[in-house]
């Protein structure tokens, strides 16, 4: 939902010159931004509480397709990526009431969304861990065994879509902080501090477990294709 255009410049925003006793009042300024921008989503989640299915929609069409590409970036499975924006949804509806404005609405919806993900993810472990052993060792080597998942990202180019499952498979073996890091920062794009804000941690951690996912990742990678670094 696109805010009303501001009235005000920027320049008071992005002026470096600051006089020390003017730092409180930039602080403020940015505030109100934020607050001004966030204002038509805070209003859908004060009626979502109420029970106004008609903002719920409204909210669900603007979140929508973030909540599934992220989704899909955990799961690799767009049935299930399907089910769990409905889940993110259904748990928006019901826990509107504990939303509290000091976070961002997106924020929150990315939270909701992260925490959906990896519960699925947990279930599913659940029930192949319950169904037969499943062996993470090639049978004739100590080589991770890794198999490009066979989905679309939306969020990939068509003729990067081959090499964006390769990546996909190999960010499937990270742990669960690592992978949440690199799929929000790298994936979706957003700032390390939102990224910090939806984990409850603080920047340093975030680029350290970025750090840890990259290392992570291009061992993986070079498992699953031994010939990259020579034609690098």
């Amino acid at each position: 939902m696109p805010g009303r255009p501001l009235n005000f410049s920027y320049r008071l925003v992005e002026e470096k010159n600051w006089h020390p006793d003017k730092q409180s009042l930039r602080k403020k300024v940015l505030f109100l931004i934020k607050e001004f921008l966030e204002e038509p989503f805070f209003n859908l989640i004060s009626k979502i509480e109420s029970g106004d299915h008609q903002a719920l929609k409204e909210l669900y069409g603007e979140f929508k397709a973030r909540v599934y590409n992220t989704s899909l970036s955990y799961l690799q499975n767009a049935e299930e990526a399907e089910e769990v924006t409905q889940d993110v949804f259904i748990e928006v509806f019901k826990s509107a009431g504990k939303f509290r404005r000091g976070s961002s609405v997106g924020t929150w919806i990315y939270r909701i969304t992260v925490n959906k993900s990896l519960d699925s993810l947990r279930h599913r472990n659940r029930k192949k861990r319950a169904g037969f052993l499943i062996s993470i060792f090639k049978k004739e080597s100590v080589e991770l065994q890794i198999n490009a998942p066979h989905f679309n990202h939306p969020g990939v180019e068509l003729e990067n879509q081959e090499k964006a499952r390769i990546l996909f498979a190999v960010i499937d073996k990270l742990p669960e902080n690592q992978k949440t890091a690199f799929i929000l920062s790298q994936v979706e794009e957003l700032p390390q501090k939102e990224v910090a804000m939806i984990m409850k941690t603080t920047e340093k951690a975030v680029e350290s477990l970025l750090q840890r996912a990259k290392a992570s990742l291009r061992k993986n990678l070079e498992i699953f294709n031994p010939n990259r670094r020579n034609s690098e």
